[in-house]
């Protein structure tokens, strides 16, 4: 019996990080045909040498866009039709976030705000809207957005990125609407926090605390994230759309990650733990 996903067109945008790059992989083995999008191109290429040194003759490709940039999501549309003449699957992965220390709402950065926004969430509607008619093509398309738990939940803090995760579930809800008639699913996963190195620039390794505060005890794994975007994206979830899917191991559910001064054991930062005091 074929795989499921074999021969598709699958575009992952951000493929060349922890999460993109694990889900890429999982395609590549399912038989798919894999286009990896980064900003630079150089990390993306190298994600591909690898699939297809892994997977050879399957007619992966490392590509260029910047999500921020409408003008370079039309130039890779193009090279997608060119290369491929259809696009099946999109994974929305390109994703931003900076380490902060603490300010007050009054002197958060604009520009930072303005970024989080431009590639979190705007990056990832205009990668929708772009990429909507070649999946309206292709009779079934399937589009997931990665959102986060701090979309899910509060974020204190760190108001503009859990603001734009937050935006991309919303997002997610509406497009599935819009686009069902086209028969296109739309839909969304949130991971918690999950070993990567980006995650580790905020999240500091802390076994015994993650024990203490995940209720599987461990800090998610990218494969692990991407088998749950390959769920959504499978025959396996034909009758779910507008769903935004927590992947957390269940930190979600447990009060144990505040420390006896309840602050979150996850705030590596001390100025951090010092304004949540007064709240």
């Amino acid at each position: 019996m074929n795989q499921p996903l074999e021969d598709k067109v699958v575009l992952i945008m951000g493929g060349s990080g922890s999460i993109g790059a694990a889900t890429a992989l999982r395609f590549a083995e399912l038989g798919a045909r894999v286009a990896i999008s980064h900003r630079d191109g150089s990390p993306a290429a190298a994600a591909a040498v690898s699939l297809v040194k892994s997977f050879p003759g399957e007619g992966h490709v490392a590509l260029s866009a910047d999500v921020a940039r409408t003008d370079t999501l039309k130039a890779l549309r193009a090279e997608i039709a060119q290369r491929f003449g259809r696009l099946d699957v999109l994974v929305n992965a390109a994703g931003f976030t900076k380490p902060v220390p603490h300010a007050d709402l009054e002197a958060l950065d604009d520009d930072l705000i303005d970024r989080m926004f431009a590639v979190n969430w705007r990056g990832q509607f205009a990668t929708i809207r772009t990429f909507a008619p070649l999946l309206k093509a292709s009779g079934n398309g399937l589009i997931v957005s990665i959102s986060s738990i701090s979309g899910m939940n509060t974020a204190p803090f760190h108001i503009a990125y859990g603001t734009a995760k937050a935006a991309v579930a919303a997002m997610t809800r509406t497009m599935a609407v819009e686009l069902a008639g086209d028969e296109i699913r739309v839909n969304a996963v949130a991971p918690g926090v999950t070993a990567t190195p980006a995650s580790l620039t905020y999240v500091d390794d802390d076994a015994e605390r993650d024990r203490r505060a995940i209720a599987m005890g461990r800090r998610g794994r990218p494969e692990e994230i991407a088998g749950a975007i390959l769920f959504l994206l499978s025959d396996l979830s034909s009758y779910i759309t507008g769903q935004t899917l927590l992947v957390d191991g269940g930190l979600d559910l447990k009060w144990t990650h505040l420390g006896a001064d309840n602050t979150s054991l996850f705030l590596k930062d001390d100025s951090f733990r010092a304004a949540i005091r007064r709240m």
